[in-house]
């Protein structure tokens, strides 16, 4: 979709609906000149969003919800058409789940959300002198970059998958091994894998659980008798000298060496009787 030089949107009080869409806008097309106003006016030569009844304004019935039932806000509209053109199908959708859907579902159910909260806090106080458009303009720097952010990870995320997949198809006993620190999860998400052993940008070798894709949980956690304990505690309990730290929730383990991480691995799997 081609935008318009040209963005209009409502005026008053502001939300994080209208704030991130005119950021996303702003994305999309740095030069968009956007105004404020509480009627459209009929000679308007632009994209008009989150008011004036038209293709993304949300406040018309019927109005539409995903597949789950979360109604579309104006920003969510703007991004079913923009997202996959910017990350992507896939991550357009992740996104959508993970950080649109929440925003959306506060700006139609009041549902509570901090982000939210925050961007209202941009909104001139009832006895204040502000020009609330410049308010608004301030918001939606703030909300730009954020977004901004969300789309560089998300493309680091489709430039990570491939080689993620190569570490998978190299890998032995479901232990997969990076060369370097990579967002792997995406990558994973739908395999076999139990264990991704990478360097930590901490120093020395992590590894952590893959966890199950409907659960959301580690599917082989490490050992209970690890958990939150001491360096000295863990190497009695494992016999493996050398692993420095293990998460109290039991995904994740660093080590000294890439040879302990794994050795670290096979001892769970051995006692899950999967060697």
């Amino acid at each position: 979709m081609k935008i318009p030089a040209r963005g209009f949107t409502h005026a008053g009080k502001f939300h994080a609906d209208d704030v991130f869409a005119t950021a996303l806008l702003q994305i999309v097309r740095p030069d968009i000149q956007i105004t404020r106003g509480f009627t459209v006016p009929d000679d308007f030569d632009g994209i008009v969003y989150d008011v004036g009844f038209g293709m993304f304004d949300h406040h018309q019935e019927p109005r539409e919800s995903r597949y789950n039932g979360v109604p579309y806000a104006a920003f969510g509209l703007l991004w079913r058409v923009l997202g996959p053109g910017l990350v992507g199908e896939n991550q357009a959708r992740l996104i959508d789940e993970n950080f649109v859907q929440p925003l959306d579902l506060n700006d139609n159910t009041g549902e509570p959300n901090s982000l939210c909260d925050a961007i209202g806090f941009f909104n001139p106080a009832w006895d204040s002198k502000e020009d609330a458009d410049a308010c608004f303009m301030q918001a939606v720097a703030v909300a730009k970059q954020i977004l901004e952010k969300q789309i560089d990870t998300a493309n680091a995320v489709n430039r990570a998958d491939d080689r993620v997949r190569e570490a998978y198809r190299q890998s032995k006993d479901g232990i997969v091994i990076l060369p370097c620190y990579l967002p792997w999860k995406n990558g994973l998400y739908r395999s076999e894998a139990l264990f991704v052993v990478y360097p930590s940008q901490r120093g020395g070798w992590s590894a952590q659980c893959v966890p199950d894709r409907k659960t959301k949980k580690s599917k082989l956690p490490f050992p209970q008798s690890w958990a939150g304990q001491p360096p000295e505690v863990i190497a009695q309990k494992s016999g493996l000298p050398g692993i420095s730290f293990c998460h109290a929730s039991r995904f994740l383990i660093t080590a000294d060496t890439k040879e302990t991480a794994i050795a670290a691995c096979r001892q769970v799997l051995k006692n899950n009787g999967r060697l």
